[in-house]
């Protein structure tokens, strides 16, 4: 099955071409994003890295002027190195880890970001906003700091503390922010108070690759295999952390379904977007997808893509992620993070 973008994504793109047209005709502004007339010039540029699982198509519609940039993040299938995005790599990745080679991921070079920011500049940017994997896994905020100070347009490096689309939607939010002619301040302030509106869950039917990434302990990892422990996970600041422990692949995957209908449900009506990744098991995936649907009529389908390769590395083959989260325009009742 082919990843797919459902009704809840270009509602994006008919708020940025919203946006254009109100440019043209002067509609007056508003309090929220998607009622303000935008400024006549986009004025910050957003920078990501691949762990933030934007669609394929999404990226290349917005690529194309040089607002939104993003890094591939390098994989390692025994002694042969992928960059994420620019490599089909998500067979090999399988391949090698059904049959134990071992796959490792890095950071992308301070010299990679450098140069976003410096194309970022040569467009007409005046300043920069990057926004990344979670600084508890990963070393790419600091790479991405090293590069922002050595190059001459402003940069605000964001450290996500989150991984997949909930980086995606905050990434998604500061575009909308920026399309709208907001300054680097603003548009960060919109993508932090997405970040803090948004949860991911997740389940792995082994904690081993986890271990072997560094991402939980050696003693995590055999107390599950000992017992047969299916966990539910979650991220909660920055790092990956247990939820809940059932005792079934089954009932692992229903009290996951259930976590993301209560957390969805309970979310300001017209707000709720989801997200479902999957490593090696895209059947499953669309059947949770289709149950989520049912259970959440009012919530836009779920985006349904596989897991970055630089993430499914550290998950390993067969698991399932939802992110919860809401809208890409901040709600007004909310005031921005770093308020």
């Amino acid at each position: 099955m082919n990843d797919r973008e459902p009704a809840g994504w270009p509602w994006l793109r008919e708020q940025l071409e919203r946006l254009r047209q109100s440019s043209r005709t002067g509609a007056a502004s508003g309090a929220a994003v998607e009622a303000t007339a935008p400024s006549a010039v986009v004025r910050t540029a957003v920078v990501t890295d691949s762990a933030a699982a934007l669609p394929a198509d999404w990226v290349k519609d917005f690529a194309a002027d040089g607002r939104l940039t993003v890094v591939p993040m390098p994989v390692m299938v025994g002694e042969e190195i992928y960059g994420e995005g620019e490599d089909d790599i998500t067979d090999t990745i399988a391949v090698a880890l059904a049959t134990g080679l071992a796959v490792k991921t890095s950071r992308p070079s301070p010299g990679q970001f450098e140069q976003a920011y410096l194309a970022a500049l040569r467009h007409g940017f005046e300043a920069v906003v990057s926004l990344h994997i979670s600084g508890a896994l990963s070393g790419t905020a600091d790479a991405a700091r090293l590069a922002a100070s050595r190059v001459g347009i402003p940069v605000e490096v964001v450290d996500s503390k989150s991984v997949g689309m909930a980086l995606g939607m905050a990434v998604q939010s500061a575009v909308v922010a920026a399309a709208d002619g907001r300054g680097a301040a603003e548009v960060r302030a919109f993508a932090e108070e997405r970040l803090a509106r948004t949860k991911v869950y997740f389940y792995v039917p082994s904690l081993e690759q986890l271990r072997r990434g560094g991402r939980i302990g050696a003693a995590a990892s055999m107390w599950g295999t000992m017992f047969a422990i299916k966990p539910i996970l979650a991220v909660d600041g920055g790092k990956i952390v247990p939820l809940e422990k059932v005792r079934s692949a089954a009932r692992a995957v229903a009290r996951l379904e259930e976590i993301v209908v209560s957390d969805a449900g309970a979310r300001p009506a017209g707000q709720a977007r989801l997200a479902v990744h999957h490593f090696g098991n895209p059947g499953e995936a669309a059947e949770l997808a289709a149950r989520l649907s049912a259970s959440l009529p009012e919530v836009p389908a779920a985006q349904i893509s596989s897991l970055p390769a630089v993430l499914a590395a550290h998950a390993g083959l067969g698991v399932l992620a939802v992110i919860v989260g809401e809208s890409s325009t901040p709600r007004t009742d909310a005031a921005p993070a770093g308020s």
